[in-house]
């Protein structure tokens, strides 16, 4: 379970939405999502419209040709060829069914052209809105989920659109047409057959919304047991290493349980749905056919009219159980869009201010002045923290685990804000400027390198897209990196696997190093960069990574002292408060808290926590 609260909940104690001004301004709310996302298909979506009127048309319009029809055989005299007495009648029906047919397929080449754009849109808009969320946000959250509910809500929006474009609308015409055709026939006939529909239709639609819920908790489930696989199957080798391959799909069952119950209750309610569907189809059919009877019996109607009568009926009820379908599978594509909306668009909780600037630092100072902050407000990491690090410093950070390094670079690079104080960069307020030029002029090596499921090349290159060959290969070199690169079969072009799988740990590490030499920023963090390195390659790495720093200000944390004791000053950490500043040496001398720290070493490295 993470550490962090809920980020919806720390949002919704502060008054506004707020979002990052370079974020899509994604509605949150699901019919404003939808509309937002169709904004730019205006134009498609009233071709389409009509289009779907006319195929409607065409069809409902069918058995009053038949009915034509039936009343021009009836009169039709002995001497008169039939064909020529129907003339008029079979071309209308000749060419209702060819209307329908250019109609439906003009609205289909429509849905082509829309629906993959559509759909691009939507995921490009989620994903760029997701983009700005803080790392809290994603501690809370399966990558694999994510990227589910993406696409899942990007489908439904399609879903969604087609249902009422291509179902509801023309069902629409079609209920309508129907009626006022029987209201020619006989006024009592169309007033059953329209509080039929008008009965069924809000019965239908009153059940569909009962079923919601069950739909959205289904879509949620089949996330979560997405995510479990995601997370499965990254986590397989520590499946197979630990012998627990039983344990891992005794593990999944359970979820999938959750998921199979889910589904029960959704698809039980649906079937409840059904009987009633069946039920008031066999109905309106009965009815209609008993009504149209005693009508013609009495002479009120001719055969024509029966016939179109039991026609449209048929229709109808055909049409009207393809209604509860849809609104059953549309309310299912509203919940899985409002899922998705309600994951994604949170309010962003870090964001840049406005009119804020661009950073460009020129030394290289930090400072830290009384800043406080914790992830929980009732739980403080800092408690009124100043420090200074003097431009092209050179400075460690050491300390127990969890007495506040890894917290202080995070707020350095605005991945938290502090409730209260500033951390400033040459002066300027960290908060005041484009978190963007901030991540441009800071480089970090983490201690767990993640890579993208790409080349080395463009692994290397992510630190400075606009480079040629020969610097990524001088970067490669400088980490030490080249000797293994060249020696894969596709060498630089070689792809190293999901977040750097195919590579060892020193060689994501060798990667990563090469890649933050390539970007070259003015400040460096340093997170136990060369922790997975053995002794020769890290001797080497750490001479070239001391010419790399050159006149750089560079913040190193260290489990092993021994790597930062050359620099120029060393943070002695504890419990959130800088317990001690200065040179290794004089630190040593003092014989206080860091020097405890340098006895109680084992093999080089720090114990987690002092006895």
């Amino acid at each position: 379970m993470s550490v962090f609260p809920d980020i919806s909940v720390i949002m919704s104690k502060s008054a506004p939405f707020q979002r990052a001004a370079d974020a899509p301004a994604l509605p949150a709310s699901t019919v404003k999502f939808i509309l937002y996302c169709l904004a730019s298909f205006r134009g498609l979506i009233i071709l389409m419209m009509i289009l779907e009127t006319g195929q409607a048309a065409g069809s409902i319009l069918v058995p009053y040709a038949i009915k034509a029809i039936m009343d021009g055989v009836v009169h039709v005299s002995a001497n008169q060829p039939v064909l020529e007495s129907l003339r008029q009648p079979l071309l209308l029906l000749l060419g209702l069914n060819i209307a329908e047919i250019l109609f439906s397929r003009a609205s289909g080449a429509v849905l082509i052209i829309m629906g993959p754009r559509l759909r691009q849109r939507t995921s490009r808009a989620l994903y760029a809105y997701l983009q700005y969320h803080s790392p809290r946000y994603f501690s809370r959250h399966f990558a694999g989920a994510l990227a589910h509910r993406i696409s899942e809500t990007a489908m439904s929006v399609n879903h969604t659109t087609w249902s009422v474009l291509c179902d509801f609308w023309p069902i629409l015409i079609t209920f309508g047409v129907s009626i006022s055709l029987l209201f020619n026939v006989h006024q009592g006939l169309g007033l059953f057959v329209a509080g039929w529909v008008f009965t069924y239709t809000s019965l239908s639609y009153f059940l569909a919304t009962r079923c919601q819920p069950y739909a959205q908790n289904y879509a949620a489930t089949r996330s979560l047991v997405n995510g479990k696989i995601v997370d499965a199957v990254t986590n397989i080798l520590n499946a197979k290493l630990f012998a627990r391959l039983q344990f891992e799909r005794e593990f999944l069952d359970g979820f999938l349980e959750t998921e199979v119950q889910q589904g029960r209750r959704t698809f039980w309610f649906m079937e409840r749905i059904r009987w009633f569907q069946f039920t008031a189809a066999a109905m309106l059919k009965v009815g209609t056919v008993y009504y149209a009877l005693t009508l013609w019996d009495g002479g009120l109607i001719s055969v024509g009219d029966f016939t179109m009568s039991v026609g449209l009926a048929l229709l109808v009820i055909s049409d009207a159980r393809n209604l509860t379908r849809r609104f059953l599978e549309f309310f299912e594509y509203v919940g899985n869009v409002a899922n998705g909306v309600e994951t994604i668009v949170q309010p962003h909780e870090i964001v840049d201010i406005a009119n804020a600037q661009p950073l460009k630092i020129t030394e290289g100072k930090i400072e830290f002045r009384h800043v406080c902050f914790g992830y929980e407000p009732d739980q403080p990491v800092f408690s009124d923290l100043n420090v200074v690090i003097e431009p092209g410093q050179r400075v460690g950070l050491v300390g127990f685990s969890g007495s506040g390094k890894s917290t202080f670079v995070s707020l350095m690079l605005r991945n938290y804000q502090p409730q209260s104080g500033q951390i400033l960069i040459d002066g300027i307020d960290i908060q005041q400027v484009l978190l963007d030029s901030l991540h441009e002029q800071v480089s970090l090596i983490p201690q767990d390198p993640s890579l993208f499921h790409r080349s080395l090349k463009e692994n290397i290159a992510y630190g400075r897209l606009d480079v040629d060959d020969d610097t990524i290969i001088s970067a490669a070199q400088m980490a030490n990196a080249d000797d293994f690169i060249q020696a894969m079969p596709e060498g630089y072009d070689s792809l190293v696997g999901e977040r750097g799988v195919k590579l060892s740990g020193g060689q994501r590490q060798r990667i990563a190093i090469a890649r933050v030499m390539l970007k070259d920023a003015p400040v460096l963090i340093l997170d136990e960069a060369t922790s997975s390195l053995d002794s020769v390659t890290e001797k080497t790495i750490q001479e070239n990574l001391d010419r790399a720093m050159g006149r750089k200000t560079v913040i190193a944390i260290a489990h092993r002292l021994s790597t930062i004791a050359h620099l120029d000053r060393i943070l002695v950490f504890d419990q959130g408060r800088i317990v001690e500043d200065g040179g290794h040496e004089q630190l040593l001398a003092r014989r206080g808290f860091y020097y405890r720290l340098w006895t109680m070493q084992a093999g080089g490295f720090l114990p987690e926590q002092a006895d």
